[in-house]
């Protein structure tokens, strides 16, 4: 049962702005376009669509992201799935091993998902990090120079060379 939480409490819940996020994030909506981003070699963010949880579903997503990182071993990946407006969804997205979602913040339970996914070694983010969505027209074009933006955490000014 979660416990009241306090002012001062400490929880691992993430106000988002270009320094929180490991690698720059790209929205995939399949394997394909998993295959596509991590083709390019570079380390990235593979991000959800929009409230992917509640369409898609938590199992979806990690076996989608269990296959890509199989088939690219090299490339060093982080993820996050949007859970949107949904607790509960969040919630059996960190019992089945996701370690970063995005939840709305004003939901009720939202503090105590972050103390849960806190207590497990995630994290719950209040926005979406910037992106590019491969569902947009022209994104495999931007693809290459989006991921050569950041490469590592706190390389948000430097392009690879």
């Amino acid at each position: 049962m979660p416990r009241e939480l306090k002012a001062g409490d400490a929880l691992n819940v993430k106000q988002i702005s270009p320094g929180n996020v490991a690698y720059p994030a790209v929205v995939i909506h399949g394997l394909r376009d998993a295959r596509v981003v991590l083709a390019i070699g570079r380390p990235v963010t593979l991000l959800s669509a929009a409230g992917a949880a509640l369409y898609a579903g938590c199992g979806w997503w990690r076996a989608l992201i269990e296959r890509a990182s199989a088939e690219f071993p090299a490339v060093p990946i982080d993820d996050m799935l949007d859970c949107g407006d949904a607790p509960g969804l969040a919630l059996g997205a960190l019992r089945i091993g996701q370690k970063r979602i995005v939840l709305d913040p004003s939901v009720p339970g939202f503090a105590a998902v972050a103390e849960i996914a806190s207590s497990q070694g995630g994290e719950v983010l209040t926005a979406r990090p910037p992106s590019i969505d491969m569902a947009e027209r022209g994104a495999a074009r931007r693809l290459h120079d989006w991921l050569q933006m950041r490469t590592a955490p706190g390389d948000s000014n430097r392009a690879l060379g």
